[in-house]
């Protein structure tokens, strides 16, 4: 594949809902440009950009992939994005990558759930958009009822740029209003407009000049005088509408059956701003300083890395964009955020998993390399002397977690290395270690994401593990103060062991960890070289708790009195009191659990919400308000973790998919007496169970 120079290169993300056909629109591009001899089915299994097994098992894109096409002297870069909402962390990737949006709409089911986030990320990253009416040739196709549902859901100024020749069965392509020619059947073959079709043609191109001499000053002037605007006028005009995000142009087709694609490539060519026009990059300058990068061919080197992909015969492949400059192959680049210098080989650009060879990538350029060491999606890459770090994506949290036990002592030795390799493919996936319940947590973003990931660690790391609900990470506290002594004696016929410890524990505020004190021992009854041993033995029991088993907070221990043996008393000995009398005390000092209290925003559309509020009442939430946002409710509540552990399932059949949440720890707050004691009446059956099988 040639170099193309930037003026010439178009990058542009597939978005949309899962099914609306993305990856069949990548096929049709790949066919007419000669890429591919035939095109693929995704229920086949066999395109281009589905070629991961798991895509190939599910018929579903779980992870981004671009296709370089040419067409017409351009280098269209097409993105394509996974659709189903688990895997959206890959859209927000393509944001920094692309210069526009193609949303991709269904023409029989029109906007959906995966439509409006696209839209949304769009609109977050100030990115042109444009959209594609696909499937044009189903039963029940309607542009004009897509068209008003577009309008509707978005407000924005949705302009057609084409008109469809036919409908449903009868569709056989498009007039392209640029033109004025018909792209009929899927050759495309150019012929005049059919003369049935001549008063809608003028009626879209009457809208469409208007659309385009708004966005041009000279043009408005013109147009106003009563002057007919050139093809050239036009285009102009509606390229800076489109940059300005005025104007959303839109087109029609059917991927599948390869109508209309052609006369979509040319139009994305035509109206795509080229990254020379986009206003520039956030980015940061060595001092942490918020700076502008703007986009120029001589400017110092800069990589954006989009995403990164654990390759088992190649290795870790990255793709990024040069953001600044041009790149050239077999060079050094600083990683500011990992402190390093990185050698990038052999420059590849990347048509869904095969590796084409390139020279050089111009700015704006797409392109990858192998086998990177430290650098992970969304850093940088730059030149030592001109440093800079551009700012990626605000990815979503999590939503969905799961707890993962390995199966064999050799999957334990290899389980965190792999997780830490698979979270660094998908910001979107997150794991740790919860001390509070000792367990592995693995998030992501619903279990269908989580599915695949733990099926990557299994094909990609070798490594095979359990998963199961998390236990939630409650803690234990006091509700009140209470004193009481413990005395420690063993006798073993040599040397003895022998310490007294009188202890008050007190409750401390929310937040106020942990405090110990020995200001109340006076006389020199207990050394002062034994108060550590006293706290060691207290903190030993708080990491595991008393009485469920989860980590002790909020307290305050004072040591106001004891005894010691001149001979006995040893470090082991004080720990032991410690341990004790700390147990005895909190026994007594009414103690309580704490659990996770979230802070909730649920955002739905107004036919759900009776539901949802519903819903949330057996969650023991509390609503807390709710507002107007885009046209759909926003629900704001604080409902206890224990409750939530699947609500991104749960909410998700509750609104057929069009519910969206977002959750972050509030606080922590008492556990209900009756729901209390089922958790310290199950954490004592586990801990029988255990014992058992010691």
């Amino acid at each position: 594949m040639k170099t193309y120079p930037t003026e010439r290169v178009r990058n542009v993300a597939l978005m949309g809902h899962s099914g609306s056909g993305k990856t069949s629109l990548t096929e049709a591009m790949l066919f007419d440009t000669g890429a591919i001899t035939r095109m693929g089915r995704v229920e086949d299994g066999n395109t281009v950009s589905d070629f991961d097994p798991e895509e190939k098992r599910r018929h579903i894109s779980i992870n981004l992939t671009t296709i370089p096409v040419e067409w017409e002297g351009y280098k269209l870069n097409i993105i394509d994005t996974p659709g189903y909402l688990d895997f959206q962390g890959d859209v927000f990737s393509a944001s920094l990558a692309a210069d526009a949006v193609l949303l991709v709409v269904d023409a029989v089911s029109g906007v959906e759930v995966g439509a409006e986030l696209a839209w949304q990320v769009a609109v977050d990253g100030k990115l042109p958009r444009m959209v594609f009416i696909n499937k044009m040739d189903r039963e029940n196709a309607n542009a004009d009822r897509v068209l008003a549902s577009l309008s509707e859901t978005f407000g924005a100024n949705f302009v057609p740029v084409q008109v469809p020749i036919g409908s449903e069965s009868s569709f056989r392509g498009v007039v392209d209003l640029f033109s004025k020619q018909a792209f009929v059947g899927p050759e495309g073959k150019r012929e005049a407009a059919p003369a049935n079709l001549a008063s809608a043609v003028q009626a879209a191109l009457t809208r469409l000049t208007e659309a385009a001499a708004e966005g041009d000053d000279d043009l408005i002037m013109k147009y106003l005088e009563g002057e007919e605007l050139t093809p050239e006028e036009i285009q102009r005009g509606l390229s800076v509408g489109v940059r300005k995000g005025d104007v959303v142009p839109v087109f029609f087709g059917s991927a599948t059956h390869n109508l209309g694609i052609q006369a979509l490539m040319s139009g994305l060519a035509a109206v795509v701003p080229p990254f020379t026009a986009s206003a520039g990059v956030a980015a940061r300058d060595p001092k942490g300083e918020e700076i502008t990068l703007h986009p120029t061919a001589d400017g110092p080197l800069a990589l954006f890395v989009f995403k990164t992909v654990a390759d088992p015969f190649v290795g870790k492949l990255t793709y990024f964009r040069v953001m600044s400059g041009e790149l050239a192959g077999e060079t050094r680049l600083f990683n500011p955020r990992a402190n390093i210098e990185e050698r990038l080989g052999q420059i590849y650009v990347l048509r869904g998993k095969e590796q084409i060879t390139v020279e050089r990538l111009a700015l704006g350029d797409i392109g990858a390399v192998a086998k990177l060491t430290e650098t992970i999606t969304g850093d940088t890459l730059c030149a030592r002397e001109a440093q800079v770090t551009i700012k990626p994506p605000s990815y979503p949290n999590p939503l969905y977690e799961v707890a993962i036990t390995p199966k064999t002592q050799q999957d334990a030795a290899k389980m965190g290395t792999a997780l830490t390799r698979l979270v660094e493919q998908d910001p979107t996936l997150r794991w740790r270690y919860e001390s509070a319940t000792r367990q592995t947590i693995l998030s992501g973003m619903g279990d269908t994401h989580i599915e695949v990931a733990v099926r990557n660690l299994e094909a990609k790391f070798g490594v095979n593990v359990d998963v199961s609900v998390p236990k939630v990470p409650y803690r234990e506290t006091v509700t009140r103060s209470a004193a009481d002594q413990y005395r420690h004696k063993k006798q073993t016929g040599g040397a003895g062991q022998f310490a007294e410890v009188h202890m008050e524990i007190k409750p401390l505020e929310r937040g106020g960890g942990f405090e110990y004190d020995t200001s109340r021992v006076f006389g020199g009854v207990i050394a002062s070289s034994f108060f550590p041993s006293i706290e060691k033995g207290i903190r030993s029991v708080m990491e595991q708790g008393v009485i469920a088993g989860y980590p002790v907070v909020d307290v305050r221990c004072e040591v106001y009195d004891g005894k010691m043996h001149p001979v006995d008393s040893k470090d082991i000995a004080f720990q032991i009191a410690g341990r004790e009398v700390f147990k005895k005390v909190f026994e007594a000092a009414g103690p309580v659990l704490l659990e996770p209290i979230m802070k909730v925003r649920i955002t739905v559309p107004d036919e759900y919400v009776g539901d949802i509020i519903g819903d949330l009442n057996t969650r023991r939430a509390i609503v807390q308000g709710m507002n107007q946002e885009r046209k759909k409710s926003v629900i704001e509540a604080q409902v206890p973790l224990a409750e939530m552990q699947r609500y991104a399932v749960d909410l998700r059949s509750l609104t057929q998919g069009r519910g969206v949440y977002t959750a972050e720890l509030s606080h922590y707050a008492v556990v209900p007496a009756h729901i209390q004691q089922q958790i310290i009446e199950q954490a004592r059956k586990e801990r029988e169970e255990r014992e058992k099988e010691k």
